[in-house]
């Protein structure tokens, strides 16, 4: 795993390949749904990656938290994330688990939630609607993922940045949950039925997870391949 000050460049490059790549051609149809919006990429410094939208200043923000890049590094860490789910289970990059497909895959996934909000597609209690996957199916089948990860690939050799492009090996349930730990936060679930709590018990295959905000009150037992941490 890189030390944090690497994956704080490995972070800036990604906001590079969001905005030159992703952004650039983009821009001026998000210009013409929503007048004057422009875009901001960080790197955060936790785990936390996100996109928001600020309506007063007319800007999007996308975070890439500096942990979440730490954690891509490695099957073990890797596993609990939705865009590690999301190559599985779409066929993203062939389906294939590597370092620089996940990060690359995690530009796009924000930048998808762009696209979303500006068209007017994204509500509350359903982000990672069919809207949502709409949009990142299109991004990966009109060749745009493919440009991000090459560019990401590219500037990453150019500074000296080791981006594994290894296949992982996939984990067994029994070491997925040895990733989590009582007190994780989690999402899991989608669209309307996307619930979010804390962990409570970690089991062999599963983790009892304690419902927090709108699922306050509420247990549940879920896989542990079906878990992902807030910041995506």
């Amino acid at each position: 795993m890189p030390e944090r000050h690497t994956a704080r460049a490995i972070g800036q490059l990604m906001c590079h390949t969001t905005r030159e790549i992703l952004w650039a051609p983009a821009k001026q149809w998000v210009s013409q749904q929503t007048t004057n919006d422009a875009l901001q990429c960080r790197v955060g410094s936790g785990q936390a990656t996100y996109h928001r939208y600020d309506s007063r200043t007319r800007q999007h923000q996308i975070t890439y938290g500096v942990r979440m890049i730490m954690a891509k590094q490695q099957a073990e860490t890797a596993m609990g994330w939705l865009s590690t789910r999301e190559i599985q289970r779409r066929g993203y990059f062939g389906g294939e688990l590597t370092t620089l497909n996940l990060l690359a895959h995690t530009c796009c996934h924000e930048f998808a939630h762009l696209l979303q909000h500006s068209a007017g597609k994204r509500f509350h209690g359903s982000v990672h609607n069919h809207h949502f996957y709409d949009i990142l199916d299109q991004l990966h089948a009109s060749g745009g993922a493919g440009a991000a990860r090459s560019y990401l690939a590219d500037q990453a050799r150019r500074q000296g940045l080791e981006l594994p492009h290894d296949p992982f090996d996939i984990l067994p349930p029994q070491q997925l949950a040895a990733s989590w730990q009582v007190g994780d936060a989690v999402h899991f679930g989608s669209g309307r039925h996307q619930h979010q709590g804390e962990i409570i018990r970690v089991n062999r295959k599963t983790c009892t997870v304690a419902g927090t905000g709108p699922s306050r009150g509420l247990r549940y037992r879920v896989p542990v391949s079906l878990l992902s941490r807030p910041g995506r």
